[in-house]
């Protein structure tokens, strides 16, 4: 059974089948040619693999997201990081990393980081001068940090597949989000210097706080997610449906910004994507049962213990394989695949599921920005009007510095793990 479902899979790679439909059907033919498990139960695995409480937070980020997008919290976010960091060289660039950390610490999407952000910077970089292929290669990889700052929805499914504590996880995801933002901006700001790219006018104190004003409410939202999980107030699953009221109230009674006809695209699109979300859950659920009944993550687990008895080592070839696994599978898909398989191997080799979670997460979110299949390339071109192959010669030196940073936490688990370790 086990040859039937691998062979099966890659063949529906191979023609180009969506990852979640390629999950069930190998799934399926593996049950129906090869194994002994009655049909009815992959239709029960299919339910099952998405009834979980934590899981209901996936639709209600995934709602806060499209109601901060819509009701006017990107461009006040855009406004006040141009006021703080749009005097520096490269300014513009440095503005589009700062207010994607911004909007990931809000959406928890990758995608809808870029296409927010992206929307409104990429055409006021093109205007200052920025070249296009440097202004998509800047807004895509910034957008990964939508996965890797908090809330996360693959963070979240990364701890329901793993049994792992959601708040630990978002706690662990801000130190590294915060250190790549960063990274990223010092790569950016040597580029502009290098290029010589305009600055913008340094703005005023009274400006400032101005912009600071009106952004506010945006910023104030991860401090009351996050605030009130660790203060005991609410669940992670509960934090989401608190995340949905209040961007609701923001953005409809505040800024006025979203009005009721606008209400029904944002669930119907909210809907749209929960439900290819919790699509590639259920198939990858399903996949994961004739894996486990097949025995194969045992041999996965001895397969990495018979190379190494070394965390370091192990590691090494963890990041490999995801980085590799990034480039031509979604995101959610692999979490569910694999973080069931390595999460164990980890701990036996004594490394925290915690920080092991934010490697797989940060791994991952490289695969947003690598072609062949990274969505955020492929949003980030459709703004620019920019070809895949420009955008991913404008990105080598990105890359550089990401696996820097995935190697800087991966080895020094201290940098995920403080915040965590300090709530305990």
């Amino acid at each position: 059974m086990a040859g039937m479902l691998m062979s099966s899979l890659f063949f529906f790679f191979i023609i180009g089948v969506p990852i979640a439909v390629c999950l069930g059907l190998a799934s399926a033919i593996a049950v129906l040619y090869g194994g002994d498990i009655p049909l009815l139960i992959l239709v029960q695995r299919l339910f099952t693999s998405i009834d979980s409480f934590p899981l209901m937070a996936v639709p209600f980020f995934i709602l806060a997201g499209k109601l901060m997008e819509t009701g006017g919290i990107s461009k006040r976010l855009v406004n006040f990081a141009n006021k703080m960091t749009g005097h520096y060289t490269g300014g513009l660039g440095l503005v589009a990393i700062v207010t994607s950390m911004f909007f990931a610490a809000i959406s928890g999407s990758s995608a809808a980081t870029v296409a927010a952000v992206g929307s409104i910077l990429i055409p006021a970089m093109v205007k200052r001068g920025y070249h296009r292929n440097f202004t998509g290669a800047v807004t895509a990889v910034s957008g990964e940090l939508g996965i890797i700052i908090p809330p996360s929805v693959p963070l979240i499914i990364y701890g329901v597949s793993t049994e792992t504590s959601i708040g630990d996880l978002f706690m662990g995801g801000i130190t590294p989000g915060i250190l790549i933002g960063l990274s990223l901006m010092l790569l950016v700001y040597f580029i502009a210097k290098k290029r010589k790219y305009e600055k913008e006018p340094k703005s005023t104190a009274r400006e400032k706080w101005l912009a600071f004003k009106e952004a506010f409410l945006a910023l104030l939202m991860p401090v009351i997610i996050l605030g009130g999980i660790y203060g005991g107030i609410f669940t992670p699953t509960e934090a989401a449906s608190v995340a949905v009221l209040y961007a609701f109230v923001v953005g409809v009674f505040v800024y006025k910004e979203i009005k009721i006809k606008n209400l029904f695209k944002i669930f119907t699109e909210s809907a749209v994507t929960t439900a290819i979300v919790m699509f590639i859950i259920a198939n990858a659920g399903l996949f994961g049962l004739v894996l486990s009944r097949e025995g194969i993550p045992t041999q996965v687990a001895n397969f990495f213990v018979g190379i190494t008895d070394s965390p370091i080592v192990f590691l090494l070839l963890i990041n490999i394989l995801l980085i590799v696994v990034g480039m031509f599978m979604e995101t959610s898909a692999s979490v569910i695949i694999l973080a069931p398989l390595l999460a164990p191997i980890a701990v036996q080799m004594g490394i925290d599921p915690v920080h092991f979670g934010l490697i797989m997460i940060v791994n991952l979110a490289m695969g947003m920005c690598t072609p062949p299949l990274g969505v955020n390339l492929f949003i980030s071109c459709q703004v620019a009007g920019i070809k895949l192959e420009d955008i991913t010669k404008a990105l080598i030196p990105f890359y550089g510095v990401l696996i820097l940073n995935l190697l800087i936490i991966s080895y020094f688990p201290f940098i995920s793990m403080w915040l965590p370790n300090l709530f305990k």
